[in-house]
């Protein structure tokens, strides 16, 4: 399905849950995967799992000013950069009125302004090669209204935006832009969100028409496909992940 011969990737966010997830699926095809994130200790963890086509960068990508420089230096060490998952994302949980302006922008530069400039960065590697594939990573969050998740909404929401915008004026170039939208997946965060709400978890639950939380490895094979030649003619799409949730009733 893939040409996976010295594909070289970066996954944001890659030490844990879905990132690590899209990494190890990567690897296992024989994708170098550079694998991006603040705890050098979890990047460690991983690459130890993963093996030798694990690379690990420890990265704050809240630090923009040295982006620039990361995506660089990448390029001049691989030689190519064919893949960009942009992951990596923060999560508030807390009654709108009771947000304040410092953490609704904490949220969107993390999850939205980095993989912006992250993605601006990469891109100016991709023209040099006339080709390359962005994913990023969206939420339920975008697809319709959740409480208590104002500025996490407000991010991904746009992520979806900018990937539509990102496709219609990079695939003439070669650059495919797709975005996953995963459903309620069971994750470290997602369960220390859901076990201590048992009735915002029996909602997720009764409007998922499968019924159960999906799997991290569900979201890293859908990731997996829209960067293969399987999905060379597929760009701007925002693909749910989600056991029919976002048309669930």
């Amino acid at each position: 399905m893939l040409s996976a011969h010295n594909k070289i990737a970066i996954v944001t966010g890659g030490g844990s849950g879905i990132g690590l997830a899209i990494a190890r699926k990567f690897t296992e095809h024989s994708i170098t995967t550079i694998i991006i994130g603040r705890n050098a200790e979890k990047l460690q963890s991983a690459k130890e799992a993963l093996g030798p086509l694990c690379i690990t960068m420890p990265f704050d990508i809240n630090n923009l000013q040295q982006i620039p420089s990361l995506a660089e230096n990448i390029y001049d060490q691989f030689g190519a950069i064919n893949i960009l998952v942009n992951n990596a994302g923060i999560n508030l949980k807390k009654e709108f009125t009771e947000v304040t302006d410092e953490e609704f922008e904490r949220i969107i530069k993390t999850n939205l302004t980095a993989a912006f400039a992250l993605s601006r960065e990469v891109v100016k590697k991709m023209l040099i090669q006339n080709s390359g594939c962005i994913i990023n990573i969206s939420s339920m969050a975008a697809q319709y209204g959740l409480p208590k998740v104002i500025a996490y909404t407000a991010s991904k929401s746009a992520i979806e935006g900018i990937t539509k915008a990102m496709a219609v004026e990079l695939s003439p170039k070669g650059i495919r832009v797709n975005c996953i939208a995963p459903g309620f997946i069971a994750t470290d965060m997602s369960a220390k969100a859901l076990n201590a709400d048992p009735e915002r978890k029996q909602k997720v639950l009764s409007r998922t028409p499968m019924g159960v939380l999906g799997e991290t490895l569900d979201v890293a094979e859908a990731a997996l496909f829209l960067a293969s030649d399987a999905a060379k003619y597929i760009t701007g799409v925002i693909l749910p992940v989600d056991g029919g949730n976002s048309i669930g009733f």
